[in-house]
Order: C-alpha cells, then sequence, then structure tokens
C-alpha cells in the first residue's frame, strides 16, 4: 500500500519530469522522475501482523533512543530517519482521548530537547482500565504532522492513525502499571513490535 499523499506527489514530480522533458532535452527530466520515485517509496504503508494479548505495539518504526523513567511511568522514544516507514499506528485499543497540537523548532528529532522543544502532536489513548500517551514530534526535515483521528474515535491496537512527514520522531509515555519491553538502540516496526506488556 501507499500513502496517498505520495501518489500525488509523484505524479506532480512524474508530470513535472514529462513538461520538462518535452521543452528542454530528454534527460533533464530524469532527476524529477527519480524523486517521483522516491515518494512512491518514501509513503509505502505495508500490513503488519498485530500482536495478540496485553501489550502495546510500537507506534512507529525506527530506532529506540531513550527508555527513561519520567514521572512515575516510562517514556519510550523512537526514532525515525528518512529511509522508515512514516505511518503512525495506535499502541493500545481503546478511545481517542484528546489530540493536542502545539508549535515549536524542528532540532535534530534523535536530539533529547525535541521530546520538549520541537513542533509536535500529543496524542493520549485510554482503553481496557490504562492510558497511554503518544506524541508525534517533528524534525530537522519534516515540516508536517499528520493525524487522521479525533477524540472520541474509537482505535484498534495497531491501526494506522497518521504520518510524520520525512525524519522525525515519537515518544510514548507508559504508566506505572506497564512494563516496557525494548531498551535502546532497539529497532522496532510500528503495530508488530511489542514494545510493553500489562503487569500482573
Amino acid at each position: 500500500m501507499i500513502v496517498a499523499d505520495g501518489i500525488y506527489y509523484a505524479l506532480g514530480l512524474a508530470a513535472g519530469g514529462a513538461a520538462v522533458s518535452y521543452l528542454t532535452r530528454p534527460g533533464f527530466g530524469i532527476p524529477l522522475f527519480i524523486l517521483a520515485l522516491f515518494c512512491l517509496w518514501f509513503f509505502r504503508d505495508p500490513d503488519r501482523a498485530i500482536p495478540a494479548g496485553p501489550v502495546a505495539v510500537s507506534p512507529a518504526d525506527g530506532k529506540v533512543v531513550a527508555v527513561a523513567s519520567e514521572n512515575g511511568g516510562t517514556r519510550v522514544s523512537i526514532f525515525l530517519n528518512i529511509f522508515d516507514v512514516h505511518v503512525n499506528r495506535s499502541p493500545i485499543a481503546g478511545t481517542i482521548k484528546s489530540v493536542k497540537y502545539q508549535t515549536g523548532k524542528f532540532l535534530v528529532a534523535s536530539r533529547e530537547a525535541a521530546s520538549t522543544e520541537n513542533e509536535m502532536n500529543t496524542v493520549v489513548v485510554e482503553g481496557d482500565g490504562t492510558t497511554v500517551e503518544f506524541k508525534q514530534i517533528a524534525g530537522l526535515i519534516a515540516r508536517r504532522i499528520v493525524f487522521w483521528k479525533k477524540p472520541g474515535d474509537a482505535v484498534e491496537r495497531g491501526q494506522r492513525v497518521g504520518l510524520i512527514k520525512f525524519g522525525s520522531r515519537v515518544d510514548v509515555r507508559f504508566g506505572p502499571e506497564w512494563e516496557v519491553a525494548v531498551v535502546e538502540g532497539q529497532r522496532v516496526s510500528a503495530g508488530s513490535s511489542v514494545i510493553a506488556k500489562r503487569k500482573g
């Protein structure tokens, strides 16, 4: 599958490449055709096998850059480079309780300061007696955060909920009822990698 945005970008670039080739020389349009293919690849959206049980899955593809104690719980930070799939998924099943967007900086997303200073979208999901918060955080190159759901919407674990374009970060905050199942440096996949398990 490909996110619709990628198809639109690819069509626009391909049309530009065709126009440049027609008006100048055929070879001059090649860079635009290459960019069109890159957009189709970048906006890929593969299906994932969603694990069952009392677990939370990764909301993003990428590398775990931090596992930190925070406000009585634990924060897991995942850095997405430009080569990762950028579609985000809900870590748990439940109801979207709130969606809060805030403006901010565009620091390199792998930096710790990005968790608090960058432009971001904070989403709270409540379900099965627990609440999990995750943040879509823009990066140095990423300049647009997309979220397809609204407060009150029901979501399934691993369901597609949005994306961040061109390099970014996602932070997930778990309460004390969760045991984190990943470590720094680990690679995770959205929807299919278990990043925390319910205690008890």
